[in-house]
């Protein structure tokens, strides 16, 4: 499907790995120009290839971070047409282990970002009727347990969504939220190789997917990112879309 998307400008955080890759290179196929705000600088230049786009070597962590990236990007295309929110790390850091300095740091490497991006973003994405998306998680809407920091920023960023879509609503700006649920990542890979037997927990979680019976790929949530950026979605404006096999919401039994 056309999407209508060439030579439009999106800023994607965390855009060289995982899902964010993802998202990048299902836009470079669209023919639209993304910018990897991403602090791993080979994979970035791999990710961009031989394609249309920019790499910003950047950890968000102040509020000058997002405000050099945005201009940077401004500087260098002129336009900004979205903003896909999507770095951030599940710490771990919990109610018991875990303590307030570490709580504070978890939310504000979740979640201070997406608000710091999106506002140094707005003006232009007055000018080009833009479209954001902010990629959330399960855990907000499920819990986990032993991750209070990267949940409450999760949390934070579902109930933005929602207020900004209404903020925005004089500006035509649009925006959404897509949640994943249990993602095949080389993150999550990592993780489920830290397991003495990693395909038997891999079998244990991919048995409670009720879909298919299988982890969803970060292909899938792009996709979706992808068409709410797009002018395909022109009329969806502060949702939640789950994309996840119906882990969150159907009985795992089935």
């Amino acid at each position: 499907m056309d999407l209508s998307l060439k030579n439009k400008v999106f800023l994607i955080s965390g855009g060289a790995k995982g899902i964010g890759r993802a998202i990048s290179e299902t836009l470079q196929l669209e023919g639209a120009i993304p910018v990897i705000i991403d602090p791993s600088k080979e994979v970035g230049k791999l990710v961009l290839g031989k394609g249309c786009g920019l790499h910003i070597p950047l950890r968000l962590e102040t509020p000058a971070d997002s405000e050099s990236a945005v201009n940077h990007a401004f500087s260098t295309f002129g336009r900004i047409d979205g903003l896909v929110n999507n770095a951030g790390t599940n710490d771990r850091v919990g109610l018991e282990q875990g303590n307030p300095e570490a709580f504070a740091r978890s939310v504000q490497k979740n979640l201070m970002h997406y608000y710091e991006l999106a506002h140094f973003s707005l003006p232009y994405l007055k000018k080009s009727k833009g479209s954001i998306v902010n990629i959330s998680s399960k855990t907000a809407i499920t819990g986990q347990g032993g991750t209070s920091g990267y949940v409450a920023a999760k949390g934070a960023q579902l109930a933005l969504t929602r207020e900004w879509a209404a903020e925005l609503l004089p500006y035509q700006i649009r925006v959404n939220a897509v949640i994943p649920a249990e993602v095949f990542t080389p993150l999550y890979e990592n993780w489920l190789n830290s397991f003495s037997q990693p395909e038997e927990k891999l079998n244990e979680i991919t048995h409670r997917i009720p879909l298919g019976k299988r982890m969803t790929t970060p292909q899938e949530i792009a996709n979706m990112v992808v068409f709410l950026l797009s002018e395909k979605a022109s009329h969806i404006t502060g949702q939640q879309l789950f994309v996840d096999g119906g882990y969150t919401h159907l009985d795992r039994a089935l």
